[in-house]
């Protein structure tokens, strides 16, 4: 060993960098002895071995264009170890995207996890990088890390340019859905949306508006889990480089002080990822993401005190969908810093970040902020109350979710005729059929696309207008489901309705006809039907769940729970709970 070097503190085994997790001969010096024969075959010295191991988890592929400027990323990533005195290690993992991923990405999304967290665990690393940034990549590689428990740190890919159709600008994806939608009701023909169609994604990263993956990489910021800074700028500029490069000077500062990732992942960082969610609009997939996050420490998210919160807690962020900025204004206009800024009331202000300082800490270090118009001031949100809205009711025991912020006012307080959808296949067959029995002020009821259901839980809640309504001018519907829908769509739409309908909830025994009241202010989703007669429904037409022979989809269906749990893996979960997310009495830091 180079007397000069400077090796981390050792793990509680003693071991530490290359000696970490040793593969089992018998012969634990054997064991290092020929890893290092090994590693020395790709010209590593031992001066080199001898500096604090980062991981990199890469999740660059072929498949994956929010991930397409990985490269680039990994190449600063290095530069800033290495300035560090850290030894970089990259090392492939799974990679999701949202439209390559079949029969969903969220399908994938534990899969993921469960690759995350075993190559962890098996190489030797003192701490690691996390490369996401399409929707399920962040959490799958948070949930992972989780489990894992080895000191972590987030490097968000960066949200995607806009692009420009006859003078008017667009992004992925709120756009895609704008202009499908016209499409569909015939107010622009083929050649004119398939003009847009090469202008909506202008550059490799993630979409730019706030959907999941913007959502997902304000979160890992807001738990402390990025740099400062480290989610709002776009994937092609130097400043998502200079982040990368930080990234990667921080990760070897949490090699050496060994921070593990319990001491970031608290009750009050969560908390405090709950109120940003709802201050940016967030996409509804985030909560089911940090409930799955949250419950990998041993925490269950309070989806009634989620509600509480959204009360007092306002939209700021001006974004689509919920308003009409893009990423990479919300960058312009400070990132984070601006919104946390203002929030600060709001906030634990003593939970602990990546860089070794508080949030508190880091929201002053980010200076007083300057004139911009896309946060507003806390005392003049875009919305009074928080982006998302938690429903009760006997259609939905466990609970449903209400992206109020992107929904029709009009809509928001509805009683309708129910026209049920069996399954996303009978949603295709019949939506756009002329002789649909249909009307405006119905409510589309979508069942079998939960967890269990599809399987995987798909963004297939954002049920399509009928296409005679939508020619005949009809925007907006009152739409339920127990799946998801994309957080980059908009209108007044009900999902994660739970217990799902393919595990025998009370949406499986909705019909054509029965009439369903939504009330937004009272929180409230009701089938307007006796209980007696959805007890003969059950009896005459008992659900069956699905199963499956092999393979994943056994594991998955076998051992996924429902949407109020993070659609996570019963299994994964720790065997000792911690508590309740928020704490009733916590108070917030100062």
């Amino acid at each position: 060993m180079s007397s000069e070097s400077k090796q981390p503190p050792a793990a509680p085994d003693g071991a530490a960098g290359m000696s970490k997790g040793l593969t089992s001969y018998g012969d634990a010096g054997f064991s290092l002895f020929l890893r290092k024969a090994f590693i020395k075959g790709a010209g590593f010295t031992d001066r080199a071995l001898d500096r604090p191991v980062i991981g990199i988890a890469n999740t660059g592929s072929a498949y994956n264009p929010c991930h397409g400027n990985a490269p680039q990323l990994i190449e600063a990533l290095k530069r800033g170890i290495l300035m560090a005195g850290g030894l970089p290690m990259e090392f492939p993992t799974m990679s999701i995207h949202e439209s390559f991923a079949a029969p969903t990405s969220m399908y994938l999304r534990n899969l993921m996890s469960m690759d995350t967290e075993e190559l962890i665990r098996a190489q030797p690393m003192d701490a690691v990088v996390l490369i996401g940034g399409c929707d399920k990549t962040v959490p799958a590689q948070l949930m992972g890390a989780a489990s894992a428990g080895l000191p972590a740190i987030v490097l968000i890919t960066g949200s995607m340019l806009t692009g420009s159709h006859r003078s008017e600008r667009v992004g992925a994806c709120t756009d895609c859905r704008r202009y499908w939608a016209r499409f569909r009701a015939g107010e622009i023909d083929a050649g004119e949306v398939a003009d847009v169609n090469n202008q909506l994604v202008a550059s490799v990263g993630t979409c730019s508006v706030m959907g999941t993956a913007s959502t997902m990489a304000c979160i890992a910021e807001a738990l402390g889990m990025t740099v400062p800074g480290g989610a709002s700028p776009p994937a092609v500029t130097a400043d998502r480089m200079r982040v990368a490069e930080q990234t990667g000077v921080e990760a070897v500062a949490l090699a050496r002080s060994r921070l593990g990732i319990d001491r970031i992942l608290t009750d009050k960082a969560f908390e405090n990822a709950m109120r940003v969610l709802l201050a940016i609009g967030g996409s509804t997939n985030g909560i089911v993401h940090l409930t799955a996050i949250a419950g990998r420490m041993g925490y269950a998210i309070d989806l009634k005190a989620l509600d509480r919160m959204g009360r007092e807690t306002p939209v700021l962020l001006d974004l689509k969908p919920s308003g009409q900025h893009y990423m990479e204004d919300f960058h312009h206009a400070g990132g984070m810093a601006t919104l946390l800024r203002e929030l600060k009331p709001l906030l634990h202000l003593d939970a602990l970040t990546v860089t070794g300082r508080t949030l508190g800490e880091e929201i002053e270090r980010a200076g007083p902020g300057f004139a911009q118009a896309v946060v507003r001031p806390l005392g003049d949100p875009i919305f009074r109350e928080g982006g998302i809205a938690v429903l009760e009711g006997n259609l939905a025991p466990g609970g449903a979710i209400i992206k109020q912020s992107a929904a029709n006012p009009g809509l928001m307080e509805h009683e309708g005729r129910a026209v049920v959808f069996e399954n996303a296949a009978d949603l295709a067959a019949r939506i756009d059929a002329p002789d649909l029995d249909v009307a405006a002020d119905d409510i589309l009821v979508l069942k079998n696309i939960g967890p269990k259901g599809a399987p995987g839980m798909p963004e297939a809640g954002y049920l399509p207008i009928p296409q005679k309504l939508a020619r005949a001018g009809v925007k907006d519907m009152v739409r339920i489901s127990d799946g998801r829908m994309s957080g980059t769509a908009f209108g007044t739409i009900v999902l994660h309705v739970t217990p799902e309908s393919a595990v025998g909830g009370p949406l499986a025994y909705v019909r054509t006809g029965d009439r369903i009241r939504l009330s937004v202010a009272a929180r409230r989703l009701e089938l307007l039907v006796a209980d007696e007669e959805l007890v003969h429904r059950s009896r005459v037409h008992p659900v069956v769940p699905p199963v499956a022979e092999r393979g994943y989809r056994r594991l998955f269906l076998e051992q996924v729970m429902q949407a109020d749990h993070g659609v996570d893996f019963a299994f994964l979960r720790p065997a000792t709970a911690r508590g309740t997310i928020p704490a009733r009495k916590q108070q917030k830091g100062t």
